[in-house]
């Protein structure tokens, strides 16, 4: 069996070192030659084309333990997916070693503490789940089969960060596997600085195996869904976001989409393929207040769809499940922004009508609040500025022949939406061909006490297939 290392150099293992590798794990080893080989490997984002030599799922933090020593001994180029939903496709390496943590999806919740214990395979529809179960919650994403792992460590946003901020901003503790293949608690009160580096880029540190969070009282029901309105209306609708989420108590988000209307069986048929203009929100309050809350969306008249209802906060979770199907290739590019000025949302109404992708979406998300109360230096993920995330989001179908195409005027029109950023962006929305100064950009501030961490905790670089940061003395790849 040939395997790449760390190095990019590409060594062929006897097989008894690979049979007696296996014999130590408890749970599967997998090549390209067994079926459940292609399932492990599979990515959310279809463009990304990594196989790596081999694959570990493991059935504990033992496997989890002895996967990163044998790397470690044999200087294996390394990667963990979680949910395999990362953009920049991060969570394989090619002719490596992979860690498939799919098989640890395990959640304990403890109500009377509130707060979940999440195995670092959970989708965060797995956490939804059984937090749920006890009318509580803690912000995640807002795709259930987003994997936790990742969105956590990259700082995570959702429906509920107004009220609560970063998911990170809600992590208590964590147990990782550090690069030593030591087993590590860490916490705001035991390995304090790890912790710090965890909570924003905390890739770079290590294998988290388990999470635990502080769970507030949310649901089981909440209001919200979709609500549209025709493209020509932009203008107007556009204005209208920016009064609204001005104002907007925290209990209420709403997200706002351009894009073209999906041929789903909720929007009129007339609608299919026509530019809209949409909102996606969610309301967390108290249900007699929620007509006053909604008064200001309500008053924009004439949707051409209305599907604001009460309903499940485990279903508002999943309800953008089906426009992000896995193995359609995507491409993103976004920003960080402190405000809605006019020319900016002039510069992305131009945007939304010029662009050519059939599938692709101009979002901003709202996230103003908790998180804005926090000091700069409160985890890695900073960032403390901010009140939107937003840019531009492509996605079409495998082998599509307009793909550098596409992928061009994504980044055309991000050249054109950038001067509106703060500076900063999100790390989890990177793609594979950003470079090292973007990854800098993310911790602005916070950048060099993470190569101080790093290089503390990984100074070998063990744990590169990541938006890297590396250690000092180590050069790029």
């Amino acid at each position: 069996m040939t395997i790449t290392t760390r190095e990019g150099v590409t060594t062929t293992f006897p097989e008894e070192t690979i049979e007696t590798f296996h014999r130590r794990l408890r749970g599967p080893l997998l090549s390209p030659a067994d079926p459940e080989f292609e399932e492990a490997t599979s990515l959310w984002n279809g463009m990304i084309e990594k196989t790596p030599a081999i694959v570990v799922q493991p059935t504990g933090t033992a496997d989890v333990v002895t996967a990163v020593e044998f790397a470690r001994e044999h200087d294996l180029s390394l990667s963990v997916k979680g949910g395999g939903h990362n953009i920049a496709g991060t969570a394989l390496v090619d002719g490596g070693l992979t860690i498939d943590m799919s098989r640890l999806r395990g959640v304990i919740v403890d109500p009377e503490a509130r707060t979940a214990t999440a195995q670092a395979g959970c989708l965060i529809g797995d956490v939804d789940h059984e937090t749920q179960l006890h009318g509580l919650a803690t912000p995640l994403g807002f795709v259930s089969e987003t994997g936790l792992a990742g969105l956590t460590l990259g700082g995570g946003f959702g429906y509920l960060t107004r009220r609560f901020g970063w998911t990170v901003d809600n992590l208590l503790e964590v147990e990782i596997v550090t690069a030593d293949g030591r087993v590590r608690r860490a916490s705001r009160e035991v390995n304090a600085d790890l912790f710090w580096a965890i909570r924003g880029a905390g890739h770079n540190f290590g294998i988290v195996t388990s999470f635990t969070f502080q769970l507030h009282e949310v649901g089981p029901t909440v209001y919200g869904g979709l609500i549209a309105w025709p493209f020509e209306r932009a203008g107007e609708i556009l204005k209208a976001y920016r009064e609204i989420t001005a104002e907007a108590p925290r209990v209420l988000t709403a997200f706002l989409i351009i894009r073209r209307a999906p041929p789903a069986p909720f929007v009129p048929e007339d609608w299919h393929g026509k530019r809209i203009c949409a909102m996606t929100v969610c309301y967390s309050g108290d249900v007699d207040e929620v007509d006053e809350a909604l008064a200001p969306i309500r008053a924009l008249e004439n949707p051409v769809v209305d599907l604001l209802q009460e309903q499940p906060y485990t279903q508002l979770q999943s309800y953008l499940d089906a426009t992000q199907p896995k193995g359609n290739e995507y491409y993103w590019k976004t920003e960080f922004a402190a405000e809605l000025s006019d020319e900016f949302l002039s510069t992305m109404r131009e945007l939304a009508d010029e662009c050519p992708i059939p599938g692709a979406q101009l979002v901003f998300a709202h996230v103003a609040g908790a998180l804005n109360e926090r000091d700069d230096d409160d985890g890695a993920v900073g960032n403390r500025d901010i009140r939107f995330v937003y840019g531009a989001a492509g996605m079409w179908e495998p082998d599509e022949p307009l793909s550098a195409e596409y992928q061009r005027w994504i980044r055309d029109a991000w050249e054109r939406f950038q001067p509106f950023s703060t500076g900063g962006n999100y790390v989890n929305f990177q793609t594979a061909d950003d470079d090292e100064e973007r990854v800098r950009a993310t911790y602005d501030e916070n950048f060099d006490r993470l190569v101080e961490a790093k290089t503390t905790y990984d100074p070998d670089n063990v744990f590169r297939s990541n938006r890297n940061i590396r250690p000092t003395g180590t050069r790029a790849r």
